[in-house]
């Protein structure tokens, strides 16, 4: 029987390189994961399901809210756009970097003070189920919370770069704020409430954005100054695009603080019963889906910027019809291993039996999703190589409608396991989308640079 090895090299050289990357981002994502895993621990032993998970679940996807939108939705585009940058003049690269920078830098200041001046009315209208005590430790926790805004902006950029290089030691700096986190909660003294959390966060991110663009500027090799312009030859197609994947994030980036509000309005507690089920799905997601997703988006824009579009499209159809299979397979081990996989990380101290129960029952519906998230991951970079910005924003909106639409009409009846069912039954509808449209792309049709439907 041949070694893995032996298989891996009779792989077409373009798959080697997805696989290989994937497994660098696998191994470093488990190593994060894992540090992200003992940092949830740590947490459930001191709080448990309590009014200080609460708060920071809420404010934690609230503040991120619009700092992560901004760099999905610039990361796409952005990503094929530094792979054929990095091939050009070398000198243009390097301004066009520079002016990235620092519309990165002046984008996140901006974003820092949005986020503290109207966290006021964010507490009025969306925090309106929330307790007097979670509001007010959530008025301190964005004080932190809004500076990392700067700092996820910045890594965002600086994970793009190191992407375009096929490099992927950025997805082992994403646990940084996880280890800080870690930190900060097992030194603090008891008593401490939430401050734990909040330094631990804004110290986490600020350490991760420096490390991550001292990488980046290692990687491309350029000189680059800061420079508040657009004048590189670059930002002709890459802003257009960035536009229209801007329309499509925005609807998506809803779906978080949809859930937190949801949650709010079932009653004490939601938000930290939800909030520990999600964070166990996005160890398996990370785990799974982000590891090819991350490594196929470079190798497929430099295919596609070969010309070579039949051989990109056969490429991720095989990847995703592989992935839909092993999403299901941990969709069956998971339904039956879910109540001892939050017993194992979560059932001590603070976190009792009980909490053991609610979380599991949440986990079960949430992973129901993970079939048609592995899938369709790798096809969102199917589109993404090809530029079909408008299609996926088209579908984007529709996911956001139809996720709004069920979570009106389960939360209510299932409860906080309602609110995962309706993302599982969100995800089911993108894959559907995004397979009949990469189904019917003609493999050597001519792609324009902002197609839309």
């Amino acid at each position: 029987m041949r070694s893995f090895k032996q298989r891996l090299m009779t792989l077409h050289a373009d798959h080697r390189r997805i696989a290989l990357g994937a497994a660098r981002v696998a191994f470093f994502l488990l190593m994060g994961k894992a540090v992200g895993a003992f940092k949830e621990m740590a947490v459930a032993y001191r709080y448990g399901i309590s009014d200080v998970v609460d708060a920071y679940q809420f404010t934690l996807t609230m503040a991120n809210w619009l700092p992560v939108t901004l760099v999905g939705s610039c990361s796409v585009v952005l990503i094929p756009a530094l792979v054929r940058s990095r091939q050009g003049d070398r000198d243009l690269h390097g301004r066009f970097l520079g002016e990235l920078q620092a519309w990165a830098i002046g984008l996140g200041v901006v974003v820092g003070l949005l986020l503290v001046s109207v966290w006021p009315w964010v507490l009025q209208w969306a925090g309106q189920g929330l307790s007097a005590p979670v509001q007010g430790m959530s008025r301190l926790l964005i004080l932190g919370f809004a500076p990392a805004a700067l700092f996820t902006i910045s890594t965002g950029l600086s994970a793009a770069r190191l992407r375009a290089h096929e490099r992927h030691i950025n997805t082992l700096l994403d646990s940084v704020p996880a280890l800080m986190i870690l930190v900060w909660v097992l030194l603090a003294p008891p008593g401490a409430g939430v401050m734990p959390l909040l330094w631990g966060t804004l110290l986490g991110y600020a350490l991760q954005s420096f490390l991550q663009r001292r990488l980046a500027q290692r990687a491309d090799g350029v000189p680059t100054r800061l420079r508040l312009r657009h004048q590189s030859p670059q930002w002709s197609s890459l802003a257009a695009a960035a536009g229209i994947m801007l329309v499509g994030q925005l609807a998506m980036s809803f779906v978080g603080p949809i859930d937190q509000y949801t949650a709010a309005r079932l009653g004490q507690n939601a938000n930290a019963t939800l909030g520990y089920a999600a964070r166990l799905l996005s160890l398996m997601i990370g785990l799974g889906a982000a590891s090819v997703g991350r490594a196929a988006l470079p190798v497929l824009a430099d295919i596609q910027g070969r010309g070579d579009a039949a051989h990109a499209r056969a490429m991720a159809l095989k990847w995703s019809a592989a992935m839909l299979a092993v999403g299901a397979v941990v969709v069956v081990l998971g339904w039956w291993l879910a109540p001892w996989i939050v017993s194992l990380l979560f059932e001590r101290g603070a976190f009792t039996a009980q909490n053991t129960l609610a979380v599991a029952e949440v986990l079960r519906w949430g992973l129901l999703q993970l079939p048609f998230f592995f899938g369709v991951l790798i096809l969102v970079q199917l589109l993404a190589s090809q530029n079909r910005y408008g299609w996926m924003a088209t579908i984007a909106v529709v996911n956001f409608l139809v996720k709004a639409g069920m979570n009106a009409v389960l939360a209510p009846r299932m409860g906080v396991a309602g609110i995962m069912l309706a993302t599982s039954l969100m995800y089911a509808m993108s894959y559907t989308g995004y397979l009949l449209l990469a189904l019917r792309v003609r493999p050597g049709g001519p792609i324009s640079q902002n197609e839309a439907p």
